[in-house]
């Protein structure tokens, strides 16, 4: 059974059918013998293509890396021009080393933009990202921390609110009496 079809047999969509009625790959089959019957011709697929979910790249790093690729491939096209013309004795062979230098400069820079571009657009723009469940633990760890100090200093707080209600209360019963019974 090969890949596809394990895939579609794993999905519960069609099953692989075997026996004499078999179908060939990418061949077309009527629907029944008969005259009368449905005559509808389909066909099975080789394999079935899942598009793999991928974010079109902003559009100042695609112009960047646009960029990047046009000056790396004109670099490649100069260094080959400089060998072959060092290997023919031209006249052109140094002036040809020497712009393939530059450009090798040039091309580095136009990747280094590349990436530079792109980090200023994410620091920019913010980046979807799901936090690995370490960092989600942690942070529900400082959460459940925070939550809890606050929770001890509210009760702190009330405890000295009511011991001062006492006091209070203490003194008054107290300013009425001139000796103790």
């Amino acid at each position: 059974m090969g890949t596809a079809e394990q895939r579609e047999g794993s999905r519960g969509s069609a099953a692989v059918r075997q026996g004499p009625d078999v179908l060939d790959r990418d061949i077309p089959v009527s629907g029944g013998e008969g005259a009368g019957s449905d005559e509808r011709a389909y066909y099975r697929p080789l394999w079935v293509e899942d598009p793999a979910p991928r974010r079109r790249m902003p559009d100042p790093v695609r112009t960047a890396a646009v960029r990047a690729v046009l000056v790396v491939s004109v670099t490649l096209i100069q260094a080959v021009v400089a060998f072959l013309c060092t290997l023919a004795g031209s006249w052109l062979a140094f002036p040809m080393v020497i712009s393939s230098v530059v450009s090798v400069v040039v091309a580095t820079w136009a990747a280094l933009d590349v990436w530079v571009t792109r980090q200023v657009w994410n620091q920019r723009h913010g980046v979807v990202s799901t936090p690995s469940s370490t960092a989600r633990s942690l942070r529900r760890e400082r959460r459940t921390a925070r939550s809890l100090r606050r929770e001890r200093r509210t009760a702190r707080r009330l405890a000295r609110s009511a011991e001062r209600a006492q006091a209070r209360v203490r003194r008054r019963a107290g300013a009425g009496q001139l000796s103790h019974p």
